[in-house]
């Protein structure tokens, strides 16, 4: 089969497929059935994935010229990480897909619904798969369009259900609740003011490279270039947008507020695509630039220290957070922005850690950041999905029901037990394999960097492992019995979590398998050198802290820390009150000196006057008399007579 036809199945069946309810929407009989259309468009994405990681030749680059006057090409690549990452990102949407076949029937409007979720996921392919930094920009800005329209889907506000945060609810002077049309305004600014210095450093990038291909690229003759002050500034701009997409310190109310999104909106943007694009993109541009090659190039060592504590800062504080929240999507939210926090440090590390894995000599940290992505992506859309469910039949977004409630939910009480434990670490399962190798990867920061990342990366497993025992027990052993119970139906709500689910049961088998998960297995052995190792510890700390938390979610003598860790620490008063009262006064010096200045410059005072003045002296020198027009030309002529002497005798 023809490669390109090949990539144009696999980007443009989505979106073409969602077309025909798009022109639907003013019928309702065909609204409701055209969503299958969509689902099967997200099908052949699937299988064309497939195809590549299993057919296509890897490390193969496709190119074809686009503006090749500026250097410019759709370039496609077929690279260890593209080939995984589109598989995962294709089998997810299409799950999730499943899944919104039934969460989103009776929608108000299911054009604009199935329209952007399937841009959304056409757009994350096309960031997985381009080699060209403009065309990855393109896929970026479609995942920034696409969230926007899927997080404020229901613009109306007309459905308390839909908030994130209690109604009514204030610290001073800041209500914590925002309805569902600031959940998508708030998201498209955020990331917005990281897409333009991102957008900067590619043009920069694109103005001192022959290329714009990453795996092309010279980078480390662009970094010795540009110096260290220049290297920094650089990697500091494409930062900006990477943060600000994964929702990374101080840019992460963003990804709380973004709750308000249909529940398959915030699987999907939590797992295979929009916060998950940030922490990929890192991995890859770590991938091609192997920082730990380069040493001697100033200014990048600093770069690589911000983004890993920014990352360990970011996954403490993220499930800090989700320890206090009692909101379903929430808490998954904020567990989610810690996991990305560790994905960009274990990504980070490789400066310090030349370790290398596999005849290919795959850099040993960046493959644990890409494989805890993989595990992440799955658990957390299964609990996401699970949650949906649940609000579905309690018509409550806050954790409620249990265990009569979940035995009425047996499919999703056993999918978050499968996800929850496959996901925090618990020896032997998924993600302990994965996060063994996270440790192991921070015990080899001690000379370098000390103690304190593997400390910070210890604490946040702990309490994570915390926070998906607390979502555990709350929601179906012992939450508050729902006001609210509806447990029929939803028979492919069921089937999308349940096939989302077993996803991890395959990862587990490849990291027993495949060669690079020898590493991890490793990584994770009980005892090297006749002890114990620090990863078994951890380890066992996780299973600790989830035992203790299925027993005590709750403990009512440390309400008021857990309201403090719930409000976000009052992160959202920079977001909400701090930053718009800056902007407002900046705006208002603008109006009031800025704009009256310019208006008084130009159209009232000092250009008016100038030419009021001007043309009183030509009109004082239209006398009429003939003597006093010579003597003007003859005083220019002299004037100018003495300019060209005087530029004589300077040459």
């Amino acid at each position: 089969m023809n490669e390109w036809l090949i990539f144009l199945l696999l980007f443009l069946s989505p979106v073409l497929s969602s077309v025909p309810i798009v022109l639907a929407y003013k019928s309702k009989a065909w609204t409701e059935k055209l969503p299958y259309l969509s689902v099967f468009g997200i099908f052949v994405s699937v299988i064309m994935s497939l195809y590549i990681l299993f057919v296509l030749p890897e490390n193969q680059q496709f190119s074809y010229p686009w503006i090749p006057e500026f250097g410019i090409n759709i370039v496609l690549i077929t690279d260890y990480l593209s080939r995984y990452m589109g598989v995962i990102t294709a089998l997810i949407a299409f799950f999730i897909a499943i899944y919104g076949l039934d969460y989103m029937k009776g929608d108000y409007r299911p054009s604009w619904y199935w329209f952007f979720f399937n841009l959304f996921t056409a757009s994350m392919l096309l960031v997985v798969y381009s080699d060209n930094l403009f065309l990855l920009f393109v896929g970026w800005e479609g995942l920034g369009a696409a969230s926007w329209g899927l997080i404020g889907h229901w613009f109306r506000d007309d459905n308390d259900i839909s908030y994130v945060g209690k109604a009514g609810r204030k610290v001073g002077p800041l209500e914590l609740s925002w309805p569902p049309s600031f959940g998508g305004w708030r998201a498209i600014s955020t990331i917005r003011f990281g897409d333009v210095p991102m957008f900067l450093a590619l043009a920069a990038i694109w103005a001192l490279s022959p290329t714009l291909n990453i795996s092309e690229i010279e980078w480390g003759t662009l970094f010795e270039t540009l110096g260290a002050g220049g290297t920094i500034i650089l990697l500091l701009c494409l930062l900006m947008g990477l943060f600000t997409k994964s929702a990374q310190v101080p840019f992460s109310e963003w990804l709380m507020t973004a709750m308000t999104g249909p529940t398959t909106v915030s699987a999907l943007l939590h797992s295979a695509t929009m916060v998950a694009a940030g922490a990929f993109v890192f991995i890859k541009l770590t991938w091609y630039i192997a920082p730990w090659t380069l040493h001697g190039v100033h200014g990048l060592e600093y770069v690589y220290l911000l983004v890993l504590f920014i990352g360990l800062l970011s996954g403490l504080y993220g499930a800090l957070s989700g320890s206090g929240m009692l909101e379903r999507k929430v808490l998954l939210a904020a567990s989610t922005m810690s996991s990305i926090g560790l994905m960009f440090a274990a990504a980070a590390a490789s400066y310090w850690v030349d370790v290398e894995v596999g005849e290919m000599h795959m850099n040993f940290a960046v493959l644990v950041a890409f494989w805890y992505m993989a595990v992440h992506a799955f658990a957390k859309a299964s609990l996401f999905l699970v949650s949906g469910h649940l609000i579905h039949a309690t018509h409550s977004r806050f954790l409620s029901g249990g265990l009569e409630f979940g035995k009425k939910m047996v499919p999703a009480f056993i999918v978050t037990i499968v996800a929850t434990t496959f996901l925090v670490g618990i020896p032997p399962l998924t993600a302990y394999w994965v996060k063994s190798a996270m440790d192991e990867v921070m015990e080899h920061l001690f000379h370098e960097v000390g103690y304190l990342p593997l400390i910070l990366l210890v604490l946040t497993s702990v309490v994570y492992s915390g926070i998906m025992a607390k979502f555990l027990a709350l929601n179906f052993i012992k939450g508050e019995k729902p006001h609210h119970e509806h447990t029929h139906g939803g028979g492919l709500m069921k089937v999308g979590y349940s096939l989302m689910v077993s996803v991890l049961f395959v990862l587990l088998y490849i990291i027993f398998t495949s060669e690079e998960g020898h590493e991890f297995v490793a990584a994770g052995s009980v005892l090297k050198h006749g002890t114990i190792t620090i990863s078994f510890g951890v380890g066992i700390l996780a299973l600790l802290a989830y035992m203790v938390a299925l027993y005590r979610p709750q403990i009512h003598a440390l309400n008021k820390l857990g309201a403090f860790f719930g409000d976000r620490m009052y992160l959202p008063f920079m977001n909400d009150f701090i930053i718009p009262k800056i902007g407002f006064f900046v705006s208002h010096l603008v109006q009031d000196y800025g704009n009256r200045g310019i208006d008084g410059f130009f159209n009232t005072v000092t250009i008016p006057g100038l030419f009021g003045t001007i043309s009183k002296r030509i009109r004082g020198i239209q006398t009429g008399y003939l003597s006093r027009y010579i003597n003007i030309v003859l005083g220019l002529v002299m004037i100018l007579l003495v300019v060209v002497a005087i530029g004589g005798v300077w040459l």
